[in-house]
């Protein structure tokens, strides 16, 4: 083949590349995109509900297994840990083998160990069977963020990916109130059948899903692309004009990248901000049923209740963000909300904590204002990835929440025997003040193509 034909080759790839992504940003968002998010969505609900799930299970097993404060840290633990090796290796599946294929096999994963921790009669095995599960759960949502991402367009990314992702959230509110409602009355395995087996039942759904066309086009799948473009093409006639260059060299993706002198300091941001944000927001949300039990000595019934206000407050504070995150922009929100949490923490510390109140009102407050950053990262890691390395990518940054989601739950049990209740809203503080700084540095990514942000 002679150089010119060569080029001429390169250059004809190049455009249809183009051509293609040119006609997804054209499409404005339509019932295309609805079919797609609702299916993810089902999928990202029950992760949020299996991952919760142990939390209102631990106030009934503390007393039936006599379980130390060090041991609810590690079964807290063990389902982070497992969600860190989950994170990686469905993130590596899902950029050789496709996002769709990658979460139809994290999803039998996690409801089939789901199914298996209702028969686990000792600390050890639960220890295990929820760090297999985490596999499962720690793959899923991840990879299902970069997939909605690859399907959205420029404008209004933000707010239809945070009403996506506004299931997550939701999921915790109502695994918080199913939990309250069906643990004193039913018993703690009831958590895991509901969990486990509705994942099962859903399961069938994502076999209706069409695989990323972000994803294709970067594979070289022009065919398969050009198929699923039509299909969105079809849904409406309306077409808005691009004004943004779509078209990028085409480089094989490398996760080494992720550390390359342009993407470096993007990924060292966005993996401290995962760690903080799931550092504070997970080590309260885990902890507090049993703390309203233990430090406060409310009832069972009262103490789950107590509980679930924090993930009622989230949700509200993140349907505000999903309505202005395309005016006020990532990066502000970020910076603001992290500041905003800490200074209701160290009130909270400077009362001392001393009664169940102050930890209802001041830290579900701070959990809800820092649980909208948790929902945020998820919109603004895709989006700062190139397709090439955007799943793995999602996935290394994600691995952070999965050791700050274990760490922070054992840091609490140390400091909560040592120095008391008090001090852990102080550590928690601070982590919020780490968390403004480095959101500070963010870059800023409302109304820009993908392939704009990430070259």
């Amino acid at each position: 083949m002679s150089e010119k034909t060569s080029s001429s080759s390169i250059n004809s790839l190049a455009n249809r590349e183009s051509d293609l992504l040119g006609r997804i940003e054209s499409v404005p968002f339509c019932k295309w995109h609805i079919k797609p998010r609702v299916i993810i969505g089902t999928a990202t609900f029950f992760d949020g509900f299996d991952s919760l799930s142990l939390a209102y299970a631990l106030p009934v097993l503390i007393g039936l297994w006599k379980l130390s404060a060090g041991q609810i840290g590690m079964l807290i633990a063990a389902g982070y840990l497992g969600q860190a090796v989950g994170a990686l290796m469905f993130g590596v599946i899902a950029e050789r083998y496709g996002r769709v294929f990658s979460i139809k096999i994290s999803i039998f994963m996690m409801s089939i160990v789901g199914l298996a921790c209702m028969f686990a009669g000792n600390f050890e095995v639960l220890f295990v069977l929820r760090f297999l599960q985490g596999i499962g759960l720690g793959g899923e949502v991840p990879v299902a963020a970069t997939y909605i991402n690859e399907l959205s367009r420029a404008e209004g990314r933000g707010k239809f990916f945070m009403l996506y992702e506004l299931i997550f959230p939701l999921s915790l509110m109502v695994t918080a109130q199913i939990g309250a409602l069906i643990v004193p009355s039913l018993g703690w395995k009831w958590m895991f059948l509901i969990g486990g087996g509705a994942g099962l039942l859903m399961l069938p759904l994502f076999f209706k899903l069409n695989e990323s066309p972000r994803w294709l086009i970067s594979k070289g799948r022009f065919d398969q692309a050009e198929r699923i473009v039509e299909d969105l093409e079809a849904a409406t006639d309306i077409r808005v004009p691009v004004t943004m260059t779509v078209s990028k060299p085409k480089v094989k993706g490398n996760w080494k990248e992720l550390f390359s002198p342009f993407y470096r300091w993007r990924t060292l941001v966005v993996w401290i901000l995962w760690f903080s944000a799931y550092f504070i927001s997970n080590g309260l949300n885990n902890w507090l049923p049993s703390l309203y039990k233990t430090v406060y000595n409310l009832s069972l019934e009262d103490s789950l209740h107590a509980a679930s206000l924090t993930n009622i407050v989230q949700v509200v504070v993140v349907i505000v963000c999903a309505l202005v995150i395309d005016k006020i922009g990532r990066k502000k929100w970020a910076v603001g909300a992290f500041f905003v949490a800490g200074i209701l923490l160290l009130a909270l510390f400077s009362n001392g904590a001393t009664s169940a109140q102050s930890v209802m009102f001041l830290g579900s407050s701070a959990y809800g204002v820092v649980g909208s950053i948790t929902v945020l990262l998820y919109l603004y890691t895709p989006e700062i990835y190139p397709t090439r390395m955007r799943a793995i990518g999602t996935a290394f940054a994600t691995t952070w929440l999965r050791l700050a989601s274990a760490i922070g739950p054992m840091l609490i049990g140390l400091i909560l025997n040592a120095k008391g209740i008090s001090y852990v809203f102080i550590v928690f503080a601070g982590v919020c003040i780490v968390g403004s700084l480095v959101a500070s540095r963010m870059i800023e990514t409302k109304g820009r193509a993908l392939e704009d942000i990430a070259p």
